[in-house]
């Protein structure tokens, strides 16, 4: 049986290799389907680097937000809740499953367990982004079949290094 409990500094390699796993097969698809100057600005040194940079600087700078769920002791999956009472929101900044696990209830524990801290701490909502690419797919069915309720946002790029930047109205 899966048990949720505070992050502790002896989950931490296992949450990077899990959280690294989980995410392989995600960003070639990402790759796909964003806008290749786009992509090489965020992972200039490829997604690895960055993803790993990204959680290490999760589980080393608030700890005190993870949670990690355990199945004989050790880490299966994580999520990362931040509270921002300015919009009496939670936030699941991050979650991640390891993908032998995926599709056993690990996720929707963590979700449910977010949302619940995020209650606790007297917040009447809480959001969770994620991409709209293919690769993000499985992402969305689950915090779509959770009920949450997706806010259209369309974010967009501009290359303002090639040739066919237009200088702004003088």
């Amino acid at each position: 049986m899966v048990t949720i409990a505070a992050f502790r500094p002896e989950h931490r390699a296992a949450v990077l290799d899990l959280s690294m796993r989980a995410w392989a097969p995600v960003f070639p698809q990402v790759r796909q389907a964003v806008p290749a100057f786009v992509y090489d600005s965020f992972y200039p040194s490829g997604w690895r680097e960055r993803q790993h940079a990204d959680i290490a600087a999760v589980l080393d700078g608030e700890p005190e937000n993870v949670d990690v769920a355990l199945l004989g002791g050790t880490p299966v999956g994580w999520v990362c809740t931040r509270i921002h009472p300015e919009d009496v929101m939670g936030e699941v900044y991050v979650l991640a499953v390891d993908p032998d696990r995926q599709g056993a209830g690990i996720g929707r524990a963590l979700l449910d367990h977010s949302c619940q801290r995020a209650r606790t701490a007297g917040m009447r909502m809480v959001m969770v982004e994620t991409g709209d690419d293919p690769g993000h797919a499985p992402a969305r069915r689950s915090y779509e079949s959770a009920g949450f309720q997706r806010w259209p946002v369309a974010r967009y790029f501009k290359d303002v290094t090639s040739s066919t930047a237009r200088p702004a109205p003088g």
